[in-house]
């Protein structure tokens, strides 16, 4: 069986979840590629007849076992991977949602080796996917809007 995730015939859709639960945001260390070994947030691939954002909280389910309301979308990121001779190895389109917490601790799943819930501080301690920090950007931006964090003092901004 191969993987048609590899060397794609079109760009993958994907869906993904910043899920916000006390001014922290939720994140998992992904264990297989793309972004190994590095914090993202939680999210895959779109299933035949699921909405960008049923995608997004099912996910977050299977993933890490958290469930969570969606509050909005965020922004898309593209993930495109090539080889040594620049043929596409991977290429997904992600779109990213904000949600609240509303149960679950979030544990390690079928992709995730870690599970953490970091405050905006924290992040500089962990290495990250390349986009992370701007989507998260926005994440709590929106999460602000939506009072399900506490906004940043203007000071720290």
């Amino acid at each position: 069986m191969t993987d048609d995730r590899l060397y794609p015939r079109r760009p993958l859709l994907a869906a993904s979840l910043a899920v916000f639960r006390d001014n922290r945001v939720l994140l998992a260390q992904r264990f297989v590629p793309p972004m190994e070994n590095r914090f993202t947030l939680p999210g895959g691939l779109v299933e035949p007849g699921e909405s960008l954002s049923e995608a997004a909280l099912r996910e977050m389910r299977e993933e890490v076992g958290v469930e969570a309301r969606i509050l909005g979308f965020n922004r898309h990121v593209e993930i495109v991977e090539r080889d040594r001779e620049g043929a596409v190895k991977r290429h997904y389109v992600i779109a990213s949602f904000v949600g609240c917490w509303l149960a679950g601790e979030g544990v390690i799943g079928p992709e995730a080796q870690a599970v953490v819930w970091v405050d905006r501080d924290g992040l500089r301690d962990l290495p990250v996917s390349d986009d992370l920090r701007p989507v998260l950007d926005g994440a709590w931006a929106i999460a602000e809007r939506a009072g399900a964090v506490t906004p940043r003092p203007a000071s720290a901004a």
